[in-house]
């Protein structure tokens, strides 16, 4: 009998619950749906706002600008003074070629310089030689155009007396051939002041010449000193030894890399966009990267500037699209992006890494009716 009476009330509570439990349901699918409108709208709004002006690409990478570090000359590596991966600064000692032939070398340019300034000298005395030689051809013309001065005015003279039969034809005989003989003399001695002046303008020019060869031997000994200082290569710029393919006794010839510096106090970023994304892009936008290195922290930077070509466009073979099939791909173009890193940060910031960038370009959003204007301008 008790049975009976407690299943009537059972079944009345089943009810009950069932119906609380859907008015529940319901709140809760109301509430969700309200939830997700709200977030919907706030999406939508954001995304007018800000989400569709942020491009994005995950073709990004950390790169800085190396240098390689080559030979000039051809020898023997006597000293190495770096280690892979060590920190070098500007001007620090990284090796040593064998100096021994460059040094000879220079010995012998020292010696060439000397060679040609004995020879100045020697030219030079030349010189006053011939010049001392100059002024006694002069005092002996001197003399002989005295004693013709003195015969002519004897000569002149002593003809009417002896016309006359004054005095005897013998003495102006006599007077006569001193005359001429004094002509002679004269004339020698012009011809000897000429060939003493030939010899001042000979000397001279050959002082150019010795000049001239000092000059080239100056020229070749600065040569060899600089082959001599080339020998010891030091860094030309601050960062990181890498890549070093130099061993101690190697022999390496001009022009061979033998190691890699890079700045890593000078790293940026190279991120690929496509084209359809850098229609807002301008230098100075802000820049949010994540390195996959670290991927729970968020690097900023800036776009530094846009190179103003696709990647293809400076490929070794650009690509012909001037042919009977074509296919359209959608291009690259890089961006550089200064990166704001401190000491910490490029410990691990190395070339190479892969980033995900998103640039800002919501500063640019106005770009798109200016340029509209611009061509709407153009075509009144």
């Amino acid at each position: 009998m008790s049975a009976s009476s407690d299943k009537p009330e059972t079944d009345d509570v089943a009810p009950e619950q069932k119906r609380s439990r859907k008015r529940l349901i319901g709140r809760i699918a109301i509430g969700v749906a309200a939830v997700g409108l709200v977030y919907g709208i706030y999406a939508f709004i954001d995304y007018r706002n800000n989400g569709q002006y942020i491009q994005s690409t995950d073709d990004a990478y950390v790169k800085a600008d190396g240098v390689t570090v080559s030979s000039k000359l051809a020898g023997y590596v006597r000293q190495i003074g770096v280690a892979d991966n060590q920190q070098v600064q500007a001007g620090q000692f990284l090796l040593q070629i064998d100096p021994t032939d460059y040094s000879t070398k220079l010995n012998q340019a020292d010696a060439q310089v000397a060679v040609a300034r004995a020879a100045e000298q020697a030219t030079n005395a030349g010189i006053a030689e011939a010049q001392a030689s100059l002024n006694q051809a002069r005092a002996a013309l001197a003399a002989s155009q005295r004693d013709l001065a003195y015969y002519s005015s004897e000569v002149a003279r002593y003809a009417p007396l002896a016309a006359s039969g004054a005095e005897p034809k013998t003495q102006l005989d006599q007077l006569t051939s001193a005359r001429d003989k004094a002509a002679a003399d004269v004339r020698a001695k012009q011809a000897m002041v000429q060939a003493a002046t030939s010899k001042i303008a000979t000397t001279r020019a050959q002082v150019q010449q010795a000049n001239a060869q000092i000059g080239s031997a100056e020229a070749q000994r600065q040569a060899a000193r600089n082959d001599f200082g080339t020998t010891r290569i030091t860094a030309s710029i601050a960062g990181k030894v890498g890549s070093s393919a130099v061993r101690l006794g190697q022999y390496v010839q001009p022009g061979q890399r033998l190691l890699t510096i890079v700045p890593t106090q000078a790293i940026y970023v190279e991120a690929n966009f496509k084209e359809t994304q850098i229609g807002l892009m301008r230098p100075g936008q802000p820049v949010t990267m994540h390195v996959d290195a670290l991927p729970d922290v968020d690097f900023h930077g800036v776009v530094d500037s846009i190179t103003p070509g696709t990647g293809a466009n400076f490929s070794l073979i650009p690509p012909q699209n001037a042919t009977g099939n074509f296919t359209k791909i959608v291009q690259r173009v890089p961006v550089r992006i200064r990166i704001n890193a401190g000491e910490e940060s490029r410990k691990v910031l190395v070339p190479g890494l892969s980033l995900t960038v998103k640039v800002d370009t919501k500063g640019a959003q106005g770009a798109i009716k200016a340029i509209r204007a611009e061509q709407e301008k153009g075509t009144k």
